[in-house]
C-alpha cells in the first residue's frame, strides 16, 4: 500500500508542468531504492530483477491509476486552479529543501567545493524553463499523420523526457512541452483511455523510448550517487531550487496559456498546505523505515 502511494504520488507531481515525480521520490525516501531497482531490472542478477520487479509494480500501479486520475479527472482542476496548485508546490518544495539537506548532512558537511553544483543545477532547470516555448496545441500525433519521421522524433523526445523525470528538479512535463509533445501525449493517452485506439501506435512508440531512455540513463545516475554523492546531492539541491522558477512559469505552458505566478495570484494558504504535506511526507517516510 505505502509504495502504491509513493507511486501515485509521483504520477501527480509528473503531470504538473514543473514539478517532477523524482523530488516526490527524493522527499519520500525512496530515491536511491527506485533508481537502484530500475538499475536490477535491466541489469541484475536473477533474485534483484525479481525483488525490483515487485517494488516497481507496486510504484507502477500506483504510478497509472495516478497519472490516469490527472489525466481524465485533474487535466480542469490544473487549468482552473493553477494558481492555487503552484502555490502549493512552491510550499512543498522550499521547505523540502532544509529537509534534504538535514538527511544527507553526512554527504554535504565539509565538501563545500561541491556548492558550484547547486549553481549548475539552478542554472539548468532555470534555462529549461527560459527557453520553453509558449504552448498550444503542439505537434498532431493521430495515426493519419504518424509517419517514420515524426515516431523517430516521439521515440527521442520520450527518452529525453524520462531522463529528466527521473532526475529530482526537471519535470518531464516541461521537457515535452519544449518540444511540443505535451499536450499530444496527454492527448493521445486519453484517447486510448476512452477506446480510441487510433491514438495506440503513438502512446506504444511513446513507451518505448520510456524504456530505453530508462536504460540509458538510470546506470549513470546510480553511479553518480554512489561515487559522487555529495556533487550529485548538492546538484539535486540547485535542480530543485531552479524548479521553483519553473512553477512560477508553470501557468504560461498551459494549453490555455495564462500568466506567471505574481504576488497578486499567489495563494499563501495553498503554500501552507504544501508546508504540512512536506511534514506528511516526513511522517510517512519514518513509518516506512
Amino acid at each position: 500500500m505505502l509504495n502504491f502511494i509513493r507511486g501515485f504520488c509521483m504520477a501527480l507531481a509528473d503531470s504538473v508542468p514543473g514539478v517532477s515525480g523524482g523530488t516526490v521520490a527524493f522527499l519520500l525516501g525512496f530515491y536511491d531504492k527506485f533508481i537502484t531497482s530500475l538499475d536490477h531490472l535491466m541489469s541484475g542478477t536473477k533474485e534483484e530483477r525479481i525483488e525490483a520487479i515487485k517494488f516497481l509494480i507496486r510504484i507502477g500501479i500506483g504510478w497509472v491509476i495516478g497519472m490516469g486520475a490527472a489525466v481524465s479527472v485533474l487535466a480542469s482542476i490544473f487549468d482552473d486552479k493553477i494558481y492555487e496548485i503552484s502555490s502549493l508546490f512552491l510550499g512543498l518544495i522550499i521547505f523540502a529543501i532544509p529537509m534534504i539537506c538535514k538527511e544527507e548532512r553526512d554527504s554535504l558537511k565539509g565538501k563545500y567545493q561541491n556548492i558550484i553544483f547547486v549553481v549548475i543545477g539552478v542554472v539548468l532547470v532555470a534555462a529549461i524553463t527560459y527557453f520553453n516555448p509558449v504552448s498550444g496545441k503542439g505537434i498532431s500525433v493521430s495515426v493519419e499523420h504518424l509517419n517514420v519521421t515524426l515516431g523517430i522524433y516521439i521515440f527521442a523526445v520520450a527518452m529525453v523526457a524520462i531522463s529528466a523525470m527521473v532526475l529530482p528538479g526537471i519535470s518531464g512535463s516541461t521537457m515535452l512541452l519544449i518540444f511540443g509533445l505535451y499536450v499530444p501525449v496527454i492527448t493521445a493517452v486519453k484517447e486510448v483511455m476512452h477506446l480510441n485506439l487510433s491514438y495506440f501506435p503513438v502512446v506504444v512508440i511513446f513507451g518505448l523510448g520510456v524504456l530505453t531512455g530508462i536504460a540509458l540513463v538510470i546506470k549513470l545516475i546510480k553511479r553518480a550517487l554512489e561515487n559522487h554523492r555529495s556533487a550529485m546531492i548538492y546538484f539535486v539541491i540547485g535542480m530543485m531550487i531552479g524548479s521553483l522558477y519553473a512553477i512560477v512559469m508553470g501557468p504560461t505552458t498551459l494549453e490555455n496559456t495564462k500568466a506567471a505566478m505574481t504576488l497578486h495570484t499567489f495563494h499563501p494558504v495553498f503554500f501552507i498546505i504544501g508546508i504540512a504535506i512536506v511534514f506528511g511526507l516526513e511522517k510517512i517516510k519514518a513509518i516506512s523505515e
